[in-house]
């Protein structure tokens, strides 16, 4: 059964323009153009107005090149009244950086089989998701009318007063529970959580921390890192194992000492050109056998795995084929931890081994509370 995750956003706190600059037209009609954008924002900070102009051109200017059919999705700016209406509706007052996010894009427009209750056949959540065993994340921005359906929601449901000063932002269509809350201040850091949290999304996207990736047909943005430090990379014998981790906060548990935070981990094995070398021998395949993990919190080590197979499958790999990829998880008693360990791997295959088991390195990746939890 398909379910909700959604993102919920603290309160207090038409325009999808922007300024071109363009040869052989009347500079005249330029400035007019300006100046009426300008007045379009007036009531705003004309540093937040830039800043949030820019953290939006930021995204969409990877989206062209990196993830093309999203852009589709994105709607156009709300106006001043459509937010004035999306106020009075829920009796909320959005803060200012909240409130030009959506004049410059009235979040994403929903497929009729997102939120549907079928399994959507593209995932195109611009803010992401993970995934582990069989739960699945991929958060879309809501625009606002669907924010007030969630929101009044979201509060029957949680029981929230219908004066609560929380509103949902951002939901998956593939897990119902409340991801993040914050609670209202009057402080620079709480009133531009939102925007704090897309210019650090959109600078990840830029700098290669996180990517598109291809599960079958199926393309979407993955909260995984891919680049050191927070992704591990390591080659024994040919093979290489890629991992790192992002932490869940919809199955994190507070009020548990002992597994307050929950993390999931990406493993990415593959096997090099040319082949799997032991000892000046070089074989054609390997199969993964055994896997052993040392898990520590803070600098304390709290977990030593071992156990046959990943996730009860043995991988086998060949040469220049794309990784194998398996997500799994663990819980901490601290926001921060690590873990590291090493497979086992017989040449050739279980069924008919051609060489003695090796081990290859699991170098070691972070498990820690990012600075902003969307």
């Amino acid at each position: 059964m398909e379910k909700k995750v959604h993102l919920i956003l603290p309160l207090n706190v038409n325009a999808n323009c922007s300024v071109v600059w363009v040869s052989n037209i009347n500079p005249i009609i330029i400035w007019a153009a300006y100046q009426a954008w300008r007045e379009a924002f007036v009531m705003y900070p004309w540093s937040l107005v830039t800043r949030a102009k820019r953290c939006w051109s930021k995204l969409k200017s990877w989206l062209a090149v990196n993830f093309p059919e999203v852009l589709p999705t994105l709607r156009e700016g709300a106006s001043e009244a459509e937010i004035r209406e999306f106020e009075n509706s829920l009796k909320v007052k959005l803060p200012l950086p909240t409130r030009l996010l959506y004049r410059f894009c009235d979040g994403q427009e929903l497929l009729n089989e997102e939120f549907s209750g079928s399994f959507p056949s593209t995932l195109l959540g611009i803010m992401g998701g993970y995934s582990l065993y069989d739960h699945l994340v991929n958060v879309f921005l809501l625009p606002l009318s669907q924010v007030i359906v969630d929101t009044k929601g979201i509060k029957h449901q949680l029981g929230f007063s219908s004066r609560s000063e929380y509103i949902v932002v951002a939901a998956s269509a593939t897990y119902d529970t409340s991801i993040s809350s914050v609670h209202e201040s009057k402080g620079i850091q709480q009133q531009d959580a939102m925007l704090l949290w897309l210019e650090e999304h959109g600078r990840r996207l830029h700098d290669g921390t996180i990517k598109v990736r291809r599960e079958g047909k199926i393309r979407s943005i993955n909260l995984f890192p891919e680049q050191s430090p927070l992704c591990s990379s390591a080659i024994t014998n040919g093979v290489k194992v890629r991992a790192s981790a992002v932490f869940v906060p919809e199955l994190s548990n507070l009020q548990d000492e002992s597994e307050k935070f929950l993390f999931a981990y990406s493993i990415r094995l593959s096997l090099s050109p040319g082949g799997c070398v032991i000892n000046a021998m070089t074989f054609s395949s390997c199969q993964l056998y055994w896997r052993h993990w040392c898990i520590r919190a803070n600098d304390a080590i709290i977990s030593n795995v071992n156990g046959e197979a990943v996730i009860g499958k043995f991988p086998l790999l060949n040469p220049g084929e794309d990784e194998f990829v398996y997500e799994s998880c663990t819980p901490l008693p601290s926001s921060q931890g690590s873990v590291e360990g090493s497979f086992t791997f017989v040449p050739g295959r279980l069924a008919d081994p051609k060489g003695s088991p090796f081990e290859v390195e699991v170098a070691r990746f972070p498990l820690q509370l990012p600075d902003y939890i969307f």
